[in-house]
Order: C-alpha cells, then structure tokens, then sequence
C-alpha cells in the first residue's frame, strides 16, 4: 500500500479507531462473548492514554488499520518483560484486509522497538487466529509457549517473541 501513512493516532480520529478495531475483531470471529473485550477494544481513548497508539490510514486519511504498543510494567502489557516491548489489538478495517495493512503496523512496532532499544518484540494472539500467526512467523517471530495463557476459562493466548538483539 504505497498510500498508507503509520503515526500515532490524533484525538479526532479516536472514535473511528475504536470502532474499527472492534469491527476487525467482530470481523475475524476473534470476541468471546462473556468476557468484555469488545468494550476494552472500542475504548481507543483509553489505549491512547495508557499506551502508544498507532494508526495506518490511507491517501484520503481514513484510518484502516491500529495498534496498541505497551512497555513492560504498564496497563496495557500483559506478557511483556524488562528489555521486551508487546503489542497488542492489532486491527484491520474489515474492508482492507488483504493489502498490507497488518504487516506494515506490525513493521511500525518493530521499528519503534528498535528506537527504544529494546531486546525483543512480543505478542500474544488468541489461538484460533491462524492468519495473524502466518504473518508474524513470516516476520522471524517465534512461538513462546511458556507464556501462553487464558485470560479466561476456555480463551487461550499463544505467546510469541522477535528476538532483535
């Protein structure tokens, strides 16, 4: 995508960044019901907040795609340790999967990783979510199953690592 533009997201856009992430989650079949992910990912104002918020949008400025990058220690990390940073809530307007979007957000955080000399990059993912698997093991991730983990009964996160040192 050679329109697309990766930044972090501005205050007028936190709404449409919201509801995109949820509509790319919806889209995927990747919400459990029961657990109130949805609400955590429609509140990109929070992750703006507590978190670096990234956002791709394309030649017009329409967001299509986001990503939370947390720092060990923070409200957002759930599996990230002294020298890692983690990302999380990945999301792909349901409109414009298939051209890059995920890869380049993904890109972004392994690039703001290197600035802030950080020893590796990692992630957990929910375990049904083999496309999203494809793409960070076609980036050099490798599985981390010691870190795997199930935030509630039946939903299981699988861990994984860049190392860039």
């Amino acid at each position: 995508m050679s329109e697309l533009e990766i930044r972090p997201v501005r205050a007028d856009e936190l709404t449409a960044v919201g509801e995109l992430t949820l509509a790319a989650y919806s889209a995927e079949r990747s919400l459990v019901d029961g657990v109130g992910y949805a609400a955590e990912l429609v509140d990109a104002a929070k992750r703006a907040e507590q978190a670096e918020l990234l956002v791709a949008v394309d030649g017009d400025g329409t967001p299509v795609g986001t990503v939370t990058i947390a720092r060990p220690g923070t409200p957002f990390a759930e599996l990230s340790r002294e020298g890692e940073l983690e990302f999380r809530m990945l999301g792909v307007r349901p409109t414009a999967t298939g051209r890059g979007v995920g890869e380049a957000l993904t890109r972004a955080v392994i690039a703001r990783a290197r600035e802030l000399d950080a020893e590796r990059v990692v992630l957990c993912s929910l375990v049904t979510m083999a496309r999203a698997h494809r793409l960070y093991e076609r980036l050099g991730f490798v599985r981390l199953p010691e870190r795997d983990w199930e935030p509630h009964p039946g939903v299981t996160l699988v861990a994984y690592r860049l190392e860039l040192t």
